[in-house]
């Protein structure tokens, strides 16, 4: 019983595909179109750098469930 847990794929590994630093393309919700920086990848989405507050010169990040990004090569 006990080996067949063990043998069982967790789902959500299969969805994680990217790895801090890469870039990906946003396909739905308020960011939809824009690119970004990989900053943290979670079990259920990633954090992304979309761009830079010039004025206080803090980065712009958003929260991007992993179904609701395409990573670019």
């Amino acid at each position: 019983m006990t080996e067949e847990k063990a043998n069982r794929k967790n789902p959500t590994d299969s969805k994680i595909k990217v790895k801090v630093g890469d870039m990906i393309d946003i396909k739905s919700g308020l960011e939809k179109g824009k690119k970004g920086k990989v900053v943290i990848v979670r079990e259920n989405s990633v954090i992304v750098e979309i761009g830079r507050n010039t004025k206080k010169d803090e980065p712009i990040n958003t929260v991007v469930n992993h179904k609701n990004y395409k990573l670019i090569k």
